[in-house]
């Protein structure tokens, strides 16, 4: 068939390269420059399916109100919220229950982990190398901390998935220059990885356009329809008809979907990001942490560290805000104050959708032929490529490697 699939970023181009690979006729559509220049530019880096899991759990509304008065939070909000926010942290709230917990974790292990065995597979075929790194540390300031941390450790322990609870010298130990002066305990994950994203995405799109696929970039697909047996895209004044749609374009998927769109309790975010030159060598992080206080994940990428993480809804607006940049400071400077400057670093911004549950979307829409791929984004890239290949299946009418239970569209009825 001939598919077109709207976004250039990481689950855009994986989606195009495995259509390709199944035989399609596939070219992207991408309204920027080149590809992942949006939310896979600057995310966290991570394919973690083990640390993976939802913002909404117990005891965590309790956990940020109590940040919002303090000079560094995970998350930013006006004084003032709207309506739109505050349904939408109604629904979240509702996903903090234990057994809800439970069900998301779950949805986001089966998926991450098979996105995990298709990255691995990509990298050894094509000999990939996209700064990678190996391993992952959960940090915990406080014994509280690991006490409201419990659950998800049950789970790891439930889904014989490989962890260690490592006392502060056992963490130094994976990491020779990390801190531990605030640290109580690291949750070790030694199955996760990180990776340079928009580095993977690139290296992707060469391998699509060897076998086949198209990109055309500066186009932005102003809608989409059934036309007859074929889907129409509207690009300014002039459309063209392919035999299926696949959206992954991040936020712009919801302008895109019809009524799909009305049915899905999703909320923009906007998400920031420092990098930084490494300094000194013997003082910079070897691979990846996350920082459960603040919710921000450090990542070597090479000779630079990326601090990324806090939140803030809706801003629309590019400017990285003061808190963020303290928030992001004083996160990679506790950790490893010596690593870098962390005033000089290069700051990111970037939109994602933002689910209460924190689970992606995947598959067709109320559209005919049209399937959308959306992702949470607060997990880095680890969902993207099992997404991918699931929207490449669907568009064939193949069974996808996984069981889609509670990852398509009709989670939401």
């Amino acid at each position: 068939m001939q598919v077109a699939v709207v976004g250039g970023g990481v689950v855009g181009v994986s989606t195009a390269f495995f259509l390709a690979a199944a035989g399609h006729e596939a070219v992207v559509l991408e309204r920027g420059s080149n590809v992942a220049e949006e939310a896979s530019f600057g995310n966290s880096g991570l394919v973690a399916p083990a640390s993976a899991a939802p913002w909404a759990m117990p005891g965590m509304p309790r956990r940020l109100l109590g940040t919002l008065l303090h000079r560094a939070a995970p998350v930013l909000l006006r004084r003032r919220l709207d309506p739109t926010l505050w349904r939408w942290v109604k629904s979240w709230m509702a996903e903090c229950e234990l057994n809800r917990l439970c069900q998301n974790k779950e949805r986001l292990h089966r998926l991450g982990s098979y996105s995990r065995t298709l990255l691995e597979q990509l990298r050894l075929h094509y000999h990939l190398d996209y700064e990678q790194t190996g391993g992952h540390l959960q940090l915990f300031r406080t014994a509280t901390e690991v006490a409201q941390a419990q659950p998800l450790l049950d789970l790891l322990q439930q889904a014989d998935v490989p962890h260690h609870l490592l006392e502060p010298d056992a963490a130094k130990a994976i990491e020779p220059a990390l801190a531990t002066a605030a640290l109580a305990k690291a949750l070790h994950l030694p199955g996760d990885e990180a990776g340079n994203c928009a580095l993977f995405t690139k290296q992707m799109k060469t391998i699509a356009q060897s076998i086949g696929v198209q990109f055309h970039f500066g186009t932005e697909v102003e809608r989409v329809e059934a036309l007859d047996n074929r889907v129409a895209l509207h690009v300014g004044e002039h459309h063209f008809t392919a035999d299926a749609v696949v959206l992954a374009a991040g936020t712009n998927n919801l302008s895109l979907m019809g009524a799909s769109a009305t049915r899905i309790p999703f909320h923009r975010m906007q998400t920031y990001a420092a990098t930084c030159s490494i300094r000194d060598f013997d003082e910079a992080p070897l691979a990846s942490l996350t920082d459960d206080t603040f919710k921000c994940t450090i990542t070597r990428f090479g000779n630079r560290v990326r601090v990324s993480g806090v939140v803030a809804p809706s801003p629309r607006n590019t400017t990285v805000p003061e808190m963020a940049r303290r928030t992001l400071h004083r996160v990679g400077s506790d950790w490893f104050p010596n690593a870098t400057n962390y005033s000089n670093a290069t700051l990111w911004s970037g939109a994602r959708l933002a689910l209460p549950d924190g689970v992606p979307l995947v598959g067709p829409t109320t559209v005919r032929r049209v399937f959308v791929g959306l992702d949470d984004g607060s997990n880095g890239w680890t969902a993207a490529l099992g997404m991918a290949k699931i929207l490449s299946d669907m568009v064939g009418a193949r069974a996808p490697d996984i069981d889609v239970d509670g990852l398509t569209l009709s989670r939401y009825g």
